[in-house]
């Protein structure tokens, strides 16, 4: 069945700030409480929606999620009107206020995971939000996502949104990040890659000793079950421990897959020739020949990697076969990084082109282009059945700028989150945002 690829970019929120809540994520944690630019970060996203919907590439747009979540406060025991929480938390614990005003779902590639209705047992396009257990300010995600993601995608003849899975350790899952999907067509039956960190129940699996990881085997093959996935067309694969001490907190920050291609580097995986053997088996049954693309250690390194976010990169299939390489600007200044990037498209493999994007303000939050887009996999009439003012066009593009920069901060500093006006500009701004998107009552706070 014909189908297109989506990409579901995730709109900065006026909350956007670096508060380094990340553990194991480089760049969030270097650029703890340096002052960001929230509407800076929402234009740069937005604008880089447009420039791919432009060139063809079907484009989408997810709502940012209500914060403060002043909830998680309340339940931390402090009471009292809005103000009065948020002057307290910011007293007392600081620290518990940023993760209220964490803006981390702009990360959608964590939002959740998606099996397109060509894998899935009953013809649906399945979603599970991610639990995102590791981390305080995202463990708090899950439900606000699985809210938005059922207001747009909630025709339940074409969509399942499920629930998150259980909180703990069994089961922490970070969403899409840790899985790619490779098939002859977008609309064609596929195999489904999932990455995990580490095993609850399985000692044999070696774990990192510096950061802990955050995916776990058990959830993965929970999610391939809530999706009514094909057991021989699922291929599960360990990430490479010491790439995660070295700041490899996901999967897709030292690989990108798309169709019959995958970018990696040598040290992703724990096995690296067992995994590929298992992926191209895996890959020969649905007629997929895998185009594998290697980079060595010796072209570049892990920290080479995670400094310049190649790998977080949009892998996107161009009309000719071939693909194109969305990449964040640093990877052009990174001069080894960009020598790869030229070798990668001279040398006549599957990547033909690679465009990069200023996208300063989250890269320095901890997150490239790959991090800011959920991938849904859509027929025409799955795409018919969407609700709501989400496809990017222009006039959207438009609506959405001038919104960001009415309603949106250029400066908030650490300091700034004990304001209680922030609280009253966010909710004005997502009661216009919600009227913009054409989903009423999406933010009941809002009005």
């Amino acid at each position: 069945m014909s189908a297109k690829e989506y990409n579901f970019d995730g709109l900065v929120g006026p909350t956007h700030n670096y508060a380094g809540l990340s553990s194991g994520n480089v760049a969030s944690m270097r650029n703890r409480e340096a002052v960001s630019n929230p509407r800076q970060a929402a234009l740069q996203g937005l604008d880089k929606m447009l420039a791919l919907a432009d060139r063809g590439v079907p484009q989408g747009v997810l709502p940012p999620l209500a914060r403060p979540n002043l909830a998680l406060l309340r339940q931390l025991g402090f009471g009292g009107e809005d103000a009065a929480v948020v002057a307290r938390a910011a007293r007392e614990e600081p620290r518990l206020l940023a993760a209220a005003y964490s803006a981390s779902a702009m990360w959608t590639a964590n939002a959740a995971t998606v099996s397109p209705s060509a894998d899935t047992t009953d013809g649906r396009v399945h979603f599970t939000p991610a639990n995102l257990y590791a981390k305080l300010h995202r463990a708090q995600e899950h439900a606000d996502t699985a809210r938005s993601l059922r207001a747009v995608f909630g025709n339940s003849q074409r969509f399942a949104v499920h629930d998150a899975l259980p909180a703990g350790g069994a089961f922490g899952d970070e969403g899409a990040a840790n899985h790619t999907r490779f098939a002859t067509a977008h609309g064609s039956p596929g195999v489904e890659l999932f990455v995990y960190g580490r095993s609850e129940f399985d000692a044999a699996v070696a774990a990192p000793r510096v950061h802990a990881a955050r995916q776990t085997v058990e959830a993965s093959r929970a999610v391939a079950r809530l999706h009514g996935l094909h057991e021989a067309r699922v291929v599960y694969v360990q990430q490479n421990p010491a790439a995660i001490d070295a700041g490899v907190f996901h999967n897709d920050v030292i690989a990108v897959g798309n169709l019959d291609t995958l970018l990696y580097h040598e040290d992703a995986f724990a096995d690296e020739a067992a995994a590929m053997d298992r992926l191209a088996s895996a890959c020969a049954e649905v007629g997929v020949t895998l185009r594998p693309v290697r980079i060595a250690r010796g072209q570049m390194s892990v920290d080479d990697a995670v400094a310049s976010y190649l790998f977080n990169s949009q892998l996107l299939a161009r009309g000719d076969g071939r693909m194109l390489l969305v990449v964040p600007q640093e990877c052009r200044e990174h001069e080894r990084v960009s020598r790869v990037l030229d070798e990668l498209v001279a040398s006549g493999g599957p990547i033909a082109e690679v465009q990069s994007f200023d996208l300063r303000q989250s890269m320095r939050n901890g997150g490239g282009p790959a991090c800011l887009r959920l991938r849904v996999v859509l027929t025409e009439a799955e795409r018919a059945a969407l609700r709501g003012r989400v496809l990017m066009t222009a006039e959207l593009h438009r609506d959405l700028s001038d919104w960001v920069r009415r309603h949106y901060r250029d400066r908030l500093a650490a300091e700034d989150l004990a304001d209680p006006r922030l609280i009253g500009e966010v909710r004005a701004a997502l009661a216009e945002l919600q009227q913009i998107l054409e989903l009423p009552g999406l933010y009941p706070q809002a009005g």
